[in-house]
């Protein structure tokens, strides 16, 4: 594979890391040829330290390794995209990816994180039962849940039958927000249902 990625002067290339999962950006980090033969036959990734001058293996200190899934090049074969399965943080600073800061201010949400910015809330939620949280009702109360997701669908139905597209997208919203509830009190990741919904399109 390294024979058709166009190395730079210094005999690397830059690579960016996604989660496989939630389509997150994590990381952007440079390879050698040898660091993604290494990380193509160990099956995580591995990178070149520009200051170190050396190869070092994702999570070899943290323990925050990343499993590969795909090694993709772009177009023009100066760039690899890794998708990964990270097993925790990706960046230094103890941050979930290395992009969490935003020119002038706070980041906003965009909308490919919605989902999984919800998984995360709901699995802390599950974690810490916070006094008062709606959602903790739901995950103490497994026939609750079922029954508001049939009430949601219910009610998605009727808003696209009778009323604006403003109300179909509000009352969807709650229909994914209580299936998400349901899938989180059975221990079953969005990310099982995505594979299902690919091996469904082929």
């Amino acid at each position: 594979m390294t024979w058709e990625i166009q190395f730079d002067e210094r005999g690397l290339v830059p690579v960016v890391v996604q989660d496989e999962a939630t389509g997150e950006v994590l990381m952007l980090a440079w390879a050698n040829a040898k660091a993604l033969e290494m990380t193509r036959e160990t099956g995580e990734m591995h990178f070149f330290s520009r200051s170190r001058g050396e190869i070092w293996r994702k999570g070899e200190t943290s323990g925050a390794t990343m499993a590969v899934k795909q090694l993709r090049y772009d177009c023009d074969g100066d760039a690899v995209l890794a998708i990964v399965v990270p097993a925790g943080a990706a960046c230094h600073t103890g941050e979930r990816t290395c992009f969490y800061r935003e020119f002038g201010g706070e980041p906003a949400r965009v909308v490919h994180e919605a989902l999984p910015a919800l998984e995360r809330t709901l699995r802390s939620r599950a974690a810490g039962r916070p006094a008062g949280s709606y959602t903790v009702e739901l995950l103490e109360n497994p026939t609750l849940i079922g029954e508001k997701v049939e009430e949601e669908a219910e009610e998605v139905v009727r808003a696209a039958r009778e009323e604006t597209d403003v109300r179909v997208a509000e009352e969807a919203a709650d229909v994914i927000y209580h299936l998400a509830v349901l899938l989180a009190s059975r221990g079953v990741p969005q990310s099982a249902v995505m594979e299902e919904l690919n091996a469904r399109s082929r």
